[in-house]
């Protein structure tokens, strides 16, 4: 059961972060620090080894650096980065694969409805969705990250225990 409210916990900060990206085009720190922090307990509770808790920490450190270099080059924010990484904390390499698949699939299909939306100039009166349509800004990938995170879930290793 407390297994169960862990996954339960990590399920409502990825759609914390999809909405307030969606919202505001960033991603609250606490949401990738609280990702990250729930791991370990999470691990412990679904009895992984220290090995595997080391793969996955690597996989997590590992992630970072490389999407913190994509950030630098200006490929994608910096929300965007922490949070692949802390995801990448609990995919570990048996879910890391899907989780990009996923993740990218989604991403283009929120870019393609973007620019099929963006297009057809509507009008809004809401502020974040004129923002949201305006060509001026970038997307929500948050909203992708997300998505490939629960698609990929039943082959992440402290998920799957729970199944």
């Amino acid at each position: 059961m407390l297994l169960v409210s862990m996954i339960t916990a990590f399920s409502a900060l990825l759609l914390w972060a999809a909405f307030s990206d969606l919202a505001t085009m960033q991603i609250p720190n606490r949401i990738s620090i609280l990702i990250a922090a729930l791991f370990l307990p999470a691990a412990a509770v679904a009895g992984l080894g220290p090995a595997a808790v080391g793969v996955h920490l690597a996989f997590g450190a590992g992630a970072l650096i490389i999407c913190a270099g994509l950030f630098y080059l200006g490929v994608f924010g910096g929300g965007d980065a922490k949070l692949i990484a802390a995801i990448a904390l609990w995919t570990g390499p048996t879910a890391i694969a899907p989780f990009l698949f996923w993740t990218a699939l989604a991403g283009g299909v929120l870019a393609g409805t973007l620019i099929v939306l963006r297009r057809m100039k509507l009008a809004t009166q809401q502020a974040w969705s004129t923002r949201l349509l305006s060509s001026q800004e970038g997307a929500p990938y948050a909203v992708a990250i997300s998505a490939g995170a629960f698609i990929a879930a039943p082959a992440i290793p402290v998920i799957a225990a729970a199944l």
